[in-house]
């Protein structure tokens, strides 16, 4: 199973929204895919239809009770897709977990012995905090959502800085799969000035794919499904369905030859 984390300690980026899209497209295309929750405010779950209801189980047990995690895994309503949700309790687990022995690495043990997906999405809280740190000790590659707004570069430039610290301390193979920018609108200049100094920067660790501002992607976790559900002909739905071809091709050939 390759695990993909998704993190940018900036709120309102589209984090949760990419995760929870990007992995309904993954399992559209025949992967079997887990989508993790690290998030207090459980918002991947709630996009998914799962209320407070169905987490009996969930992220907070994985880290803290050290519960299985095929015993936490809830199905959607989405064919192919799995979801660790997350609940409020999470908010206190970082207290909880300071004094804990190998407090970074409690998620990548927890899945180490789950072979039951192909793919595994990690939406993280926007922090830098220790649950982040968990979801990037635990993942082999990072997938960063930017939004197109002036203060994009500099909180980049401080999540890469994160993973240099991260591969140097707990997971030296952690890698970067590509960073996608967001809330993408062609009729304000400063989106393609942004656009196209982070493609300066970063060259071709930017994916081509980008996401619009659509309001259907923002009306669709009201009704707690994925945009590509509630609209899979919208703008927002056939942006994250070619990033989601993006990514598949930027997977290593191994990884796609076994889903």
């Amino acid at each position: 199973m390759i695990r993909i984390a998704i993190a940018n300690q900036k709120g309102g980026v589209g984090k949760t929204t990419s995760a929870i899209n990007i992995a309904t497209a993954m399992a559209a295309s025949g992967w079997k895919t887990l989508l993790i929750d690290l998030d207090p405010q459980g918002n991947a779950s709630t996009g998914l239809g799962i209320g407070a209801a169905l987490r009996d189980m969930s992220s907070y047990d994985v880290l803290v009770d050290g519960a299985p995690v095929a015993d936490c895994i809830v199905p959607t309503s989405i064919p192919g897709l799995d979801v660790l949700p997350a609940t409020v309790d999470l908010s206190g687990a970082e207290v909880e977990l300071v004094m804990r022995d190998k407090r970074t690495s409690l998620l990548d043990a927890a899945l180490a012995g789950h072979n039951g997906h192909d793919v595994c999405f990690i939406d993280c809280p926007p922090s830098l905090g220790l649950l982040t740190l968990n979801a990037l000790s635990a993942a082999d590659t990072l997938l960063v959502p930017l939004q197109c707004e002036f203060f994009a570069l500099e909180g980049l430039s401080q999540l890469l800085q994160t993973v240099e610290q991260v591969q140097q301390r707990f997971n030296a193979d952690l890698g970067i799969i590509g960073v996608v920018l967001t809330m993408f609108d062609r009729r304000n200049r400063l989106t393609d000035q942004v656009a196209d100094d982070v493609r300066e920067c970063l060259g071709g660790l930017v994916f081509e794919s980008v996401i619009p501002r659509n309001v259907r992607l923002s009306e669709a976790p009201s009704h707690g499904l994925p945009a590509l559900v509630y609209d899979h002909a919208c703008a927002g739905s056939k942006a994250y369905m070619a990033l989601a071809r993006e990514l598949i091709g930027r997977l290593p050939p191994q990884k796609r030859e076994a889903a």
